[in-house]
């Protein structure tokens, strides 16, 4: 199964593409698609739907997982990050690929195996986990590639977690 892994975001929105068999993981690719914070919204949501559909297309991923939104203190940030990934999800559905939703605490759990894990053991399991030489930056390609791995992890429970 290939899984696309994504960390929403409107300044940089991660992703990974991972394929999981046999219960291994091997790195396809990942990166970023960023946008500059002077251009107006509507630009900067459409850089992003359109990356994504390129992704998308180039290879066909079985999976589309998504991490839900955390929200904290910032409303503003919540929701340009909501816009940002609404896109996403609306993307992956436009592809006619079945979306799936992870919470952090569901990525840290699938990852670390501790749902309060600290950013820096995920991304170091992330490290180990796909035989990376380094962690990826920035740091929303790490979150991408760990929303990636809680979905292999996750694929036989997937249902209940589709958007």
């Amino acid at each position: 199964m290939l899984i696309l892994g994504i960390d929403p975001g409107i300044a940089i929105l991660g992703f990974g593409l991972v394929r999981y068999e046999a219960n291994k993981f091997t790195i396809i690719d990942y990166g970023a698609i960023t946008t500059d914070a002077g251009l107006p919204m509507s630009v900067r949501l459409t850089h992003i739907y359109d990356g994504l559909i390129d992704i998308i297309e180039k290879y066909k991923p079985d999976a589309f997982a998504v991490e839900e939104l955390f929200f904290n203190k910032n409303i503003k940030t919540a929701l340009t990050v909501g816009h940002a990934r609404g896109v996403a999800v609306l993307a992956g559905s436009k592809c006619g690929m079945q979306v799936y939703e992870y919470t952090p605490l569901q990525v840290k759990q699938a990852v670390v195996g501790y749902g309060r894990a600290e950013k820096s053991q995920i991304q170091q399991m992330v490290k180990v986990l796909l035989n990376l030489p380094g962690i990826p930056k920035p740091d929303d390609v790490a979150d991408a590639l760990a929303v990636a791995i809680c979905h292999g992890n996750s694929s036989k429970f997937s249902e209940q977690f589709r958007v």
